[in-house]
């Protein structure tokens, strides 16, 4: 007869002994660092999953940082932790063989709603500080709406909550997600919404990952707070989301004022106002002490006030009287020197000398136009002189054919070829008979 630790132990050494090392790959999943150094993971593929662990020293000669959602290829014994009969891997060697197909999914849509902006932080709301009423969109049986219902009554029972039951996990997850949100913002009961649930693999908080639930969290009215896994889980729904709580309590705490702390708070304020309150009113009887010795009798102040207005009446026309002799003085100065400084004579001489400019302008126009004029004349007669008219008139004439190219020599023309001949008086149509070539010398 075995014992439990007997069996477990004899299954371990035949499991090890029959397969030893074994070739296997598949994708990284609940991935575990504890601060032994060793690593702890799921291997799975689209079908099923099996436990491993990786000591130190092996995990040290890994030449990448696994993450959740890599494809490796393992060299690893096939084994079992006898304390829990779970059939394990130790692993031996790992090498990467590239991300996994949800990691790769979960990074395409990441990377589409960045670029539609759906991650913006110019977006997201801040929660209000004491909400009206609180509203949960989880499913009913899990450990996280417990974990909700707990710590929002143990800060402020006062303030009402309702839950809006949804599947976490599952096919139809994504969708009732969805629904809930949409139920919840029709219905505007609430100031704040949690959405979540608790932990688990990648695969269980898919439907998180959904990009209709993405779509539901960013066109929501009402603030929403992420709550999906633990701290390590990170999902689409947590990018979106106005707030991210790295679990279902701490979204809780964010979503709910303290109310022992405001207790606190609110008698600390009365505290101080009963302080103040006491010490303005020490300081006005003080004021009002003093006022009272300082108070003067009515008739006695109309007396004073009587008496200064007097003085100051006396002092305003002496002041008037000194002020208008002032001005006056000022007004005769300025008399003096405007009369010195009239404009009308400088006017008269700038006439003058304006006359004297128009004369002068109007003669050397006249002389440079009538220089331009037989400057001109001579132009024209130099022109006239080398132009072609020049030469028809000595006698000479131009030599074209009929398209009014001008022909220099006999090479240009070819016997039977009709040629205008230019004269000073008309033009000569020809036709050429024969054609003679003469060696011009070079001598002189």
């Amino acid at each position: 007869m075995y014992t439990v630790s007997g069996l477990n132990e004899k299954v371990r050494i035949t499991i090890e002994k029959a397969l030893g090392l074994v070739w296997i790959q598949g994708e990284i999943s609940n991935l575990a660092r504890p601060n032994s150094g060793h690593i702890y993971f799921s291997l799975k593929d689209n079908a099923s999953q099996v436990r491993c662990a990786m000591f130190r020293a092996q995990v040290s000669r890994v030449k990448f940082r696994p993450e959740n959602g890599d494809l490796v290829t393992l060299r690893a014994k096939v084994s079992l932790y006898p304390a829990r009969g779970d059939y394990q891997l130790i692993i031996e060697s790992m090498e990467a063989s590239g991300s996994g197909d949800l990691q790769a999914q979960f990074n395409t849509l990441k990377n589409k709603l960045l670029e539609a902006g759906l991650f913006s932080q110019d977006r997201k709301r801040t929660l209000p500080k004491w909400p009206k009423q609180i509203g949960l969109i989880t499913s009913t049986t899990g450990a996280a709406v417990k974990d909700l219902l707990t710590v929002l009554k143990r800060r402020c029972p006062s303030i009402p909550i309702i839950v809006y039951p949804t599947t976490v996990q599952g096919v139809l997850a994504a969708k009732n997600i969805c629904a809930a949100i949409h139920v919840a913002n029709q219905r505007a009961e609430c100031d704040v919404l949690i959405v979540g649930r608790g932990g688990g693999s990648l695969e269980d908080l898919w439907s998180f990952n959904e990009e209709i639930v993405a779509q539901a969290i960013f066109n929501s009215t009402i603030p929403i707070i992420s709550a999906v896994g633990h701290e390590v889980d990170v999902t689409i729904a947590d990018l979106v989301a106005d707030v991210r709580a790295a679990t279902p309590s701490a979204a809780a705490e964010l979503a709910s004022p303290d109310l022992q702390s405001w207790t606190e708070h609110f008698l600390n304020l009365s505290t101080r106002l009963s302080y103040t309150v006491i010490a303005g009113m020490k300081r006005k009887e003080s004021n009002l002490q003093q006022l009272r010795k300082r108070l003067t009798s009515p008739k006695r102040k109309l007396e004073i006030d009587s008496q200064r207005i007097d003085d100051l009446s006396q002092r305003l026309l002496l002041a008037w009287k000194t002020s208008a002799k002032i001005i006056s003085v000022e007004l005769n100065s300025l008399r003096s020197t405007l009369a010195a400084k009239s404009p009308g004579k400088a006017i008269d001489s700038q006439k003058k000398q304006l006359l004297t400019l128009q004369k002068n302008l109007g003669r050397t126009f006249e002389n440079q136009i009538l220089g331009k004029k037989n400057m001109l004349k001579q132009w024209n007669s130099v022109l006239h002189a080398m132009g072609p008219a020049a030469t028809l008139e000595r006698g000479y004439s131009i030599l074209t054919d009929t398209k009014g190219v001008l022909i220099r020599n006999s090479e240009q023309v070819v016997p039977g070829q009709e040629i205008v001949t230019r004269l000073v008086d008309g033009r000569i149509n020809s036709l050429v008979k024969e054609q003679f070539f003469e060696k011009t010398s070079d001598k002189v």
